[in-house]
């Protein structure tokens, strides 16, 4: 790898780190990257899974004022992103990119529609407001939500974060700059447990070259999403969360 190209790919990590903390779909920026300058599409994708993890911790980090106080719900949601993370990079190592490629469309589809109908929602699970009873379904409904959103970020993870907040955004009651906090600590387990498993299994499919770069990038582009991310007004964050999935099904269908 040139120079340059090494610039352009951690450019494209500090683009990506920007991206996953403020909503989600960052490697839609750096895997089209790595594929662009010759990286074989499978060591892309581990690699660059690896890489953003970097972001994913100063992303976490950024929003640490958002989540004072949640360490109880914190508790039962990030077991199951490690249980779904296991499961969804256990399933990369063994099931080509083509089994799980044709459903992620559909998945994001469902996700932008909770986000954009998640006051609605929440207003039919929750009359009453703050105040009011939660429904027995609430607690495993979330649960079961980022169990799979977490199989799906392990196994691909473009637009895992995207997926993340139409769950959150339909079932809490939560500000919606206190739910991307939740996503952000959740999407970096996943993130976490899926580079661990591939450094461990498939570590003829990493390029460190391509991790470092990646990781400087998003590392410092996770300190930037989060100083911009947690001044948007929740209706612009909404209307960003939307383009972006939008950008990501476009991207998936046509030009996969």
């Amino acid at each position: 790898m040139s120079f340059w190209s090494g610039v352009a790919v951690a450019l494209a990590g500090t683009g990506a780190g920007i991206i996953n903390t403020i909503v989600g779909s960052g490697t839609l920026i750096t895997f089209p990257t790595l594929l662009f300058f010759g990286v074989n599409p499978l060591v892309a994708n581990v690699s660059n899974n690896i890489g953003l993890v970097a972001g994913g911790v100063t992303g976490a980090w950024g929003y640490r004022h958002e989540l004072t106080g949640q360490a109880q719900t914190l508790r039962r949601l990030m077991p199951m992103s490690f249980l779904g993370s296991i499961v969804g990079a256990s399933l990369l190592l063994v099931l080509p990119a083509s089994a799980f490629r044709a459903i992620v469309p559909v998945l994001i589809l469902i996700a932008l529609v909770l986000v954009v109908a998640g006051p609605s929602i929440q207003a039919r699970i929750h009359p009453a407001g703050h105040d009011g009873p939660v429904p027995a379904w609430h607690a495993p409904a979330m649960s079961a939500g980022v169990f799979v959103a977490g199989v799906y970020g392990g196994y691909f993870g473009a637009a895992q974060g995207v997926l993340i907040m139409g769950l959150l955004s339909a079932l809490s009651l939560e500000p919606l700059q206190r739910l991307n906090g939740y996503k952000n600590v959740l999407s970096l387990i996943v993130n976490f447990v899926a580079a661990t498993v591939f450094v461990l299994f498939a570590r003829d499919h990493i390029d460190w070259l391509v991790v470092v770069l990646i990781a400087a990038g998003a590392f410092v582009g996770g300190i930037i999403g989060a100083h911009v991310g947690r001044r948007i007004p929740p209706n612009v964050l909404r209307a960003l969360i939307l383009l972006i999935g939008v950008v990501a099904i476009v991207k998936l269908v046509w030009f996969p």
